[in-house]
């Protein structure tokens, strides 16, 4: 009987993360070329994309239930694809929350905010495409690094978008969703750099 081609771990980290590529880039989009009326439509599509990508964790779920030898450790293996779509998840928790707060304009900093996640997205993407090659790669070390770099970034723009928030607007509609839109920026950032630490944790524990 002919065998089922292998499957590679590594591919699906890789397969995760352009995911959540796909969903920053999106969400970058739809804030770039901002129109209220089509914000339904737009969360839709990148609910699509948070879908396949819950389907790619569980295809991962579903094979280490049928193999004893793994690359890494299994409960790894488990932390990893589960941060990842959680990168995912948080991308698509912002869309919502401009949906469930009937966003009619929007604030520049969220602009600067999407193009951060963009690049930090793109990173941890990078880091995993030659994670496989983990205990002698420099190129996953420096996007590791380059990911946390970003995430500090994030946390300083969070403190000024929202001081600059209270500063401009007396509306308490607007600055209570803004300050929670902002936040669920912020924890995007902070996925990813849940992701880049276990990463850089199941290296040293393999090294």
């Amino acid at each position: 009987m002919k065998k089922n081609k292998d499957f590679n771990y590594f591919d699906e980290f890789i397969n995760l993360t352009d995911y959540c590529c796909q969903s920053a880039v999106m969400l970058h989009d739809v804030l770039s070329n901002y129109n209220p009326l089509e914000i339904e439509a737009k969360m839709l599509k990148l609910h699509e994309i948070e879908h396949m990508a819950d389907q790619g964790m569980h295809n991962v779920m579903n094979k280490l239930m049928r193999e004893f030898i793994t690359p890494i450790e299994r409960e790894d293996i488990i932390s990893l694809v589960q941060n990842i779509d959680d990168v995912t998840d948080a991308i698509e928790d912002v869309i919502m929350r401009m949906f469930m707060f009937n966003i009619q304009r929007i604030r520049p900093e969220a602009l600067e905010f999407t193009e951060l996640i963009v690049k930090c997205t793109q990173a941890l993407k990078t880091a995993t495409e030659d994670f496989s090659n983990f205990r002698k790669s420099k190129t996953v070390k420096d996007n590791i690094i380059e990911v946390n770099h970003l995430e500090d970034i994030g946390d300083k723009m969070y403190t000024v978008a929202v001081r600059n928030l209270y500063i401009s607007s007396n509306d308490a509609i607007e600055i209570l969703s803004w300050t929670q839109i902002f936040n669920k920026l912020e924890n995007c950032f902070d996925e990813c750099e849940d992701v880049a630490n276990l990463m850089e944790s199941i290296i040293m524990k393999n090294t």
